[in-house]
This record gives structure tokens, sequence and C-alpha cells, in this order.
């Protein structure tokens, strides 16, 4: 089959590789029509993540078809099927508790993460779906069949983006009426600002460093927006707006990559002795007001110095984070698109066939062509 590959930092292309096989009666293969660039992707795309593995195919937003799955009840071959991100086995002692991220039986690192697809062997080294097929574990519990009304680039966007959006929302436990700031307008710090509005947010704020994403929370989140690079201190101009108090709710959607000092980014992106860069995350504490709430959506690897951790204790804040548990969201998010609340495929811009996956990762990377998301085109659906 055709796969996207990592070479080293940069440095991807498409190859042949053997086709996924049944190694345990409860996998399914499925046949991939449509997967998506992440931004979590663009992690491991700049060497950002811990043991990426020269050959890995990456990959976490897919959906495709039902081709085989020996001992598998929930599915049929030919089933139309949305993946969720997280691999899990749905009974452990946290898949019971619905933390299907952090799934105990799934990875050996288990400790820190449960399994995804396509992410590094830090999170149990699971070939992903920007290929032609991919093999599923547990395909009992995770994939779903998409319904008849749904269109699949809707369903693409329900596997990670959309819902680990609404699931920030979610962890921020916004009360009627607050305020929500949320850094960065790539796709899912966009799907969570729409989010907070169905939480009951009074407010919403996005920051971001580029005019067309903060036009497009403008126009698809209905969000005020502030750019970075125009209003000075940004801690200080979002305590301006929030009549000097901070804002009750503050998302953290952009994660390891932050622009950072010149220490940050040679210690986190090159020589890789800590988790990425931490400015995002501690604008994100700052800008809370004092028993506010910080959701951290961004990757980060396993190591963030510099979090200013003075800063939450004596602000009192709650600071909460996790990686979505994605299929926990779908059944209400499934009722807002059925609703016409919201089109999740909305956020996609970009169209790429999976030959030219390249062109992709460089476009969104480099923030090229007004790029929100890149959708990949595998197969015939």
């Amino acid at each position: 089959m055709k796969a996207m590959t990592y070479r080293g930092p940069y440095k991807i292309r498409v190859e042949e590789k053997p086709d996924p096989t049944i190694q345990h009666p409860n996998d399914a293969i499925v046949r991939v029509t449509r997967a998506a660039v992440c931004g979590s992707d663009l992690h491991l795309f700049h060497g950002m993540m811990p043991d990426t593995r020269i050959g890995h195919t990456f990959g976490h937003e897919i959906v495709g078809v039902v081709e085989v799955g020996s001992s598998v009840e929930t599915l049929r071959p030919g089933d139309r099927v949305m993946v969720p991100f997280n691999i899990y086995c749905g009974s452990c002692y946290f898949c019971r508790r619905g933390l299907f991220s952090n799934c105990h039986n799934v990875n050996p690192n288990a400790t820190a993460v449960g399994g995804i697809h396509g992410y590094s062997h830090t999170t149990g080294g699971y070939d992903g779906g920007q290929a032609e097929r991919v093999r599923v574990p547990f395909a009992d519990v995770g994939p779903s069949v998409i319904p008849e009304w749904l269109a699949s680039e809707d369903a693409l966007l329900l596997t990670d983006a959309f819902s680990t959006g609404y699931f920030g929302a979610q962890q921020g436990d916004i009360a009627e009426g607050d305020t929500v700031v949320v850094f960065g307008a790539g796709p899912v710090g966009l799907a969570a600002a729409r989010s907070a509005w169905f939480l009951g947010a009074g407010r919403v704020i996005v920051v971001d460093h580029l005019d067309y994403r903060l036009e497009k929370a403008r126009q698809f989140a209905f969000a005020e927006t502030m750019h970075l690079h125009e209003v000075g201190d940004i801690v200080l101009a979002l305590k301006k707006a929030t009549g000097y108090l901070g804002a009750d709710v503050v998302i953290d959607a952009v994660g390891a990559e932050a622009d950072g000092s010149v220490v940050q980014h040679v210690t986190g992106a090159k020589l890789k002795l800590q988790g990425g860069s931490p400015v995002a995350l501690n604008w994100a504490i700052d800008s809370a007001r004092k028993g506010g709430t910080v959701s951290i959506l961004g990757a980060y690897g396993p190591l963030v110095t510099s979090v200013r951790l003075g800063d939450i204790i004596n602000k009192g804040l709650t600071v909460r984070g996790n990686q979505a548990p994605v299929k926990r969201q779908w059944p209400r998010l499934l009722e807002h698109i059925q609703a016409g609340h919201i089109r999740p495929s909305e956020l996609l811009t970009h169209r790429f066939p999976l030959e030219h996956i390249a062109e992709a990762y460089h476009v969104f990377s480099s923030k090229l062509d007004d790029c929100i998301k890149p959708l990949i085109v595998v197969g015939e659906e």
C-alpha cells in the first residue's frame, strides 16, 4: 500500500509499505478514504516529540471503509466508519470511567498516555491513517459507523479536531455568562471557541498572530479577536478587556511550538530537553482571573520547564488537561450537527491527494495560502 512515512525532522514522503495485518481477533483493517493533517502532527514533523522513528506513518484523523475484522461484532465489512484518534480497550480501570485517552492496556508507556494512531512510539507505536489502509485495534469499542445523513468530511473532524475543541471547553467548566479566552486560532482553538457558546459562555475572545486565522475566528466562532503582535503585552490587553480581573476560563490551544525565547526554542525544538515552549501556557495562567480555570489542549512533550507554578498556586487556579476522550463527545456533537448548529467541515480549507501529502505538510506548517486545515484524499468512498 501507499503510505506517508517519516524520514526525519521536516522530511516525509509517500512510500510503498506492507499492508497492515490482523494481529488480534478484535482488530479491523480499514481502507482509508479521508484523512487530515493535524496541528499536533506538525510537532512530530518538526522533531518535537520523542521516539518518533524513521518509517513511522502519521495520521490520527481517519474515516474509511471496513475491509475485515475476524471477531469484531459491532462492524461489518463495507461499513463506513469514523475512527477516534484514541486507541483503547474499553474495559480497564480508566476506560470504565470514560477516560479512553488514558487506557492502561494499549501502550507500554501507559503511565503517561494511552494509545494514539500514528503518534510515535511514545503513544504505542501504532501506524496512522495517512495511508491507504490502517489497522484499528479494539475495533468493537473505538470506531463507529457513520450515520447515513453525516458527510464523511464532517465525520472526519469529529475524530479529533472538533471533538478535542469541545472537550477543551468542557474542561473549562464554563458557567453561564463566563468570559472565555482561547489562545490559538487553529482548528482545535476555533472548535473550542465555537463550543464555548454551547456551554454558556457570555463572551469569547480568540488570540492569534495571523490575520486570516483571526478572520476565521470571527466568522466561524463568532468571537472577538486580539492580534498578538498589535496589542503589545497580551496579558495586559486581556486584563484591560476584562475589567482588570482576568478571564473566567482560558484555553491553551497552542501547545509546544508557541514562539518563545531563543533558549526555549533551542532546548525544546533542537535539543529536545523540554517538551516545547511554555509561553502560551504561561500567558493562559497570567490571563486567568484568580480562582479561574485553565484548560490545556495544546500538545506538549513529557517535560515542560519554566511553567509558572507559583502563579497557579497563588491565584488559586484550576488547571486541567488531557488528550480528549473523543468518542465521549460524539453523541452531543452529532446532535448539534443534525440540528444545523455546526458544520465541522467548514474548518477544512485545502485538499491534497495522498501522493502530495508532503506539500500538505509544507503549506500547513508554513501557514501558506491562508491554510486552516488540510484534508488528505486517500481513496474512493
